[in-house]
């Protein structure tokens, strides 16, 4: 996994092709622009530290 997928329906970003929250699928998207408050900086640890496992 090394992109971030975007929810239409939630309007939420997710790491898996599928929305967790409604189960619909998700599409590429480019990830928000940035922001000192970083609300999606806990997706994008995430991804690094799958990535390292690899």
């Amino acid at each position: 996994m090394n992109t971030m997928y975007y929810c239409q329906s939630c309007e939420e970003y997710t790491l898996q092709l599928q929305c967790p929250r409604c189960g619909k699928q998700t599409i590429q998207k480019k990830p928000p622009r940035f922001s000192p408050q970083d609300p999606y900086g806990s997706y994008r640890r995430k991804l690094k530290k799958e990535q390292r496992k690899v």
